[in-house]
């Protein structure tokens, strides 16, 4: 079995505990935390399975590195400090291990990251023999692998929508809902998210990688935004209350161009409440999806309802990113030491894991 890191232990943490827990290929033999309250904690409490694994979670990054992880998911997040997460990760690609995460928005497409990414994961390859997959946490492969799947089934294909449709009041990630997407904010604040370039900076190098694979050209990407306020105050299960008159759903896409028009689209609709824009995109299930549409002929469209930790749609989202993500490892393994992305890793079936509890 091949030894196996998590590093953080936060929405995206919890689901990758157990992730490895539940590989037939994977040793789980350590977890990393930040948080002092948690050291200590075994990783089964940590990744809500109900039961102990026998492994304690430390802050101790040197010791957990020294004793050589075949393999590291680092589940901590990227988003507020994208160099402190560039630089764990290239110290765990030094180490020799494969690394997985979702953490790095310019390493989607890596090909085309800019070079101040790029560069200290391919001297900690050069340096350790370690590797890197970025998959995005969104879930990454609504964005890249199910999309360019089912274009193959069109005879005709005019363009390709890529959906995130969700109720923020289930994501158990305040700071980010209130401040980086601006939840609950007045209409006149200016949330980091949303930012000219922002999105385009997250979602563009998905955008460029289905153009890879589609073998067109972008003239170019351009963002799209639209903001609602609440009609009423409303009240969340984890976030308290937000009033009315502030920010309460947010509709924005990242649209690849090809020919003049937008060919390729990433879209997110998101909402506090669904009181809030009814007019907008819903999910089936009232808390969220991931929707990709092919138009063209024939019309295709595909929505996925994901459940985790009891009904927590954004936790099933976050379960499929991590589980595409664990899933590769075996292959990262086997594969040469490098820097990849995910038209060269492979979806894979889960062998050995039908059944398994």
């Amino acid at each position: 079995m091949l030894p196996t890191v998590v590093w953080g232990t936060g929405n995206v943490g919890r689901a990758a505990i157990r992730a490895v827990e539940a590989h037939p290929a994977l040793d789980l033999t350590a977890v990393l935390v930040h948080d002092p309250a948690k050291v200590g904690r075994d990783a089964g409490e940590l990744g809500g399975l109900g039961r102990g694994l026998g492994v304690a979670a430390t802050d101790d990054i040197d010791a957990v590195l020294a004793e050589g992880p075949r393999a590291v998911v680092y589940a901590a997040s990227g988003d507020l400090r994208p160099d402190e997460a560039l630089a764990d990760i290239a110290r765990a690609v030094r180490s020799g291990a494969v690394v997985v995460t979702p953490a790095l928005y310019p390493l989607y497409d890596q090909r085309n990251a800019p070079p101040e990414f790029r560069e200290p994961v391919l001297a900690a390859v050069a340096d350790g023999g370690g590797s890197l997959f970025v998959s995005g946490v969104d879930p990454g492969w609504g964005n890249d692998v199910l999309p360019l799947l089912m274009s193959g089934l069109g005879t005709v294909v005019d363009a390709i929508r890529c959906q995130e449709i969700f109720d923020y009041s289930t994501y158990e990630q305040e700071e980010s809902v209130r401040y980086l997407v601006g939840m609950g904010q007045p209409m006149e604040y200016e949330p980091l998210m949303l930012a000219p370039s922002i999105p385009t900076m997250v979602w563009g190098g998905q955008i460029r990688l289905m153009a890879r694979a589609l073998g067109v050209e972008l003239d170019e990407i351009r963002e799209t935004l639209q903001r609602r306020a609440l009609d009423a105050t409303v009240s969340t299960r984890t976030m308290g209350e937000f009033e009315a008159g502030t920010q309460g759903a947010v509709r924005f896409e990242v649209q690849g161009v090809v020919e003049g028009e937008p060919r390729i689209v990433i879209e997110h609709v998101t909402r506090i409440h669904p009181s809030c824009a009814p007019d907008w995109p819903a999910p089936p299930g009232g808390d969220g999806a991931h929707r990709v549409i092919i138009e063209g002929r024939p019309r295709i469209e595909i929505t996925v309802e994901a459940t985790d930790e009891g009904e927590n749609r954004s936790a099933g989202g976050n379960a499929t990113a991590v589980g595409r993500l664990v899933g590769a490892i075996e292959w990262l393994v086997d594969a040469e030491p490098g820097l990849y992305d995910a038209l060269d890793v492979p979806l894979r079936p889960a062998v050995g894991r039908l059944g398994r509890k």
